[in-house]
């Protein structure tokens, strides 16, 4: 007997993205019209208090579910299932070949005895996953396998706190895979969709700056910056002597004093942009590449005036700040003028998002 779901091109199950930083809590939800074209459903950002996460730990669990509470609810949406991300650093990735032809089986008994060898504690520990990326370019016959390892603890941390704000985890990620799965739309945009492009991504957080080289899928580079959006927080703090808390409001809502773009918001994009030519360097200096196709910022302090240019004067290479709804329709419950400012904050949840097409 054939299931009548199979007939029919069905609809997957609703998903939200939710993406979890040590500053905000970032939701998204996606659906696709009668032509298969995404929608934007809804989308909405709840900010953190400082230390609440700190360094990929949740440091306040029922202050951060009560964050994500606020989200959904100021997101409108009805959705329960969610995908979830943890930070680079909380995972151990590897790329291993194994044979060709392996059942699903035979292969979960092979990773993990390729995985003893790469994790530093006990497998008890231990949350592992694997995808089959595809056919191996060194060796026929082989496939090539990605193998993510996480302590059990920083999986159920984030799984407890949807569940303790109703909601259900169905996908935990590693955030700059969800990053790359929506910045991948993005580089189709570029000259010749984006074949062989190299590509520089940078995330620019609060307290963290996250760099991803990527060519035509593949992660060329990876590294990640302690510097981010909190140092210009703290600069205001100096310069006018508010509260951490005053400073962060007044920064978001462009309510600071008439010296501020060139006393505090200048130097700080100068010292940014010239964070993100050193991050090149280092990729240069340790790969056989000279030379980037474009550079793509994201992330809360992205959209900072001048930024961009500054990139280009100090790197000479083409760079934008990305938008991941671009191209897509948006919903009617999305304040739209909003949603542009806040875009490029998105792309982590927005790529979370996008598992639900992927499941």
């Amino acid at each position: 007997m054939i299931s009548m779901g199979s007939l029919f091109s069905r609809q997957s199950a609703p998903l939200l993205g939710v993406d979890i930083s040590s500053s905000s809590v970032k939701l998204v939800e996606l659906g696709r019209d009668k032509g298969g074209a995404l929608v934007l459903e809804c989308c909405a950002i709840e900010q953190l208090e400082r230390g609440w996460i700190t360094d990929g730990n949740i440091e306040k669990f029922d202050e951060v579910a009560e964050a994500l509470r606020r989200v959904v609810k100021k997101s409108g949406t009805k959705t329960k299932n969610v995908a979830l991300a943890l930070p680079s650093s909380a995972v151990i990735t590897k790329r291993i070949t194994l044979p060709g032809g392996m059942s699903e089986q035979e292969l979960e008994v092979q990773v993990e005895s390729e995985a003893n060898q790469y994790i530093p504690f006990s497998l008890d520990e231990v949350s592992l996953d694997f995808c089959v990326v595809g056919p191996s370019k060194s060796a026929p016959g082989d496939v090539d396998v990605l193998i993510a390892a996480s302590r059990k603890e920083k999986v159920q941390d984030r799984q407890g706190l949807a569940e303790a704000a109703g909601l259900k985890p169905v996908v935990v990620d590693i955030e700059s895979h969800a990053a790359r799965l929506a910045a991948g739309r993005l580089i189709e945009g570029l000259p010749n969709r984006g074949v062989d492009a190299v590509v520089a991504l940078f995330e620019v957080g609060a307290m963290t700056t996250s760099m991803q080289v990527i060519r035509n899928d593949d992660v060329l580079y990876e590294r990640d910056q302690a510097f981010g959006g909190a140092q210009l927080t703290q600069l205001i703090v100096r310069q006018y002597g508010f509260s951490q808390e005053e400073a962060e409001g007044k920064k978001r809502n462009g309510d600071l004093p008439e010296d501020y773009q060139s006393a505090v918001l200048r130097p700080f994009v100068d010292s940014l942009s010239q964070e993100i030519s050193r991050a090149l360097q280092f990729f240069f200096t340790s790969t056989p590449y000279n030379r980037v196709d474009h550079i793509m910022l994201a992330g809360g302090s992205a959209p900072l005036p001048g930024l961009t240019e500054s990139v280009i004067q100090n790197t000479g290479f083409a760079c934008s700040v990305i938008n991941p709804f671009d191209g897509m329709e948006v919903g009617g419950g999305v304040r739209l003028k909003k949603m542009v400012r806040e875009a490029p904050s998105y792309l982590t949840s927005c790529g979370l998002a996008m598992r639900r097409f992927l499941q």
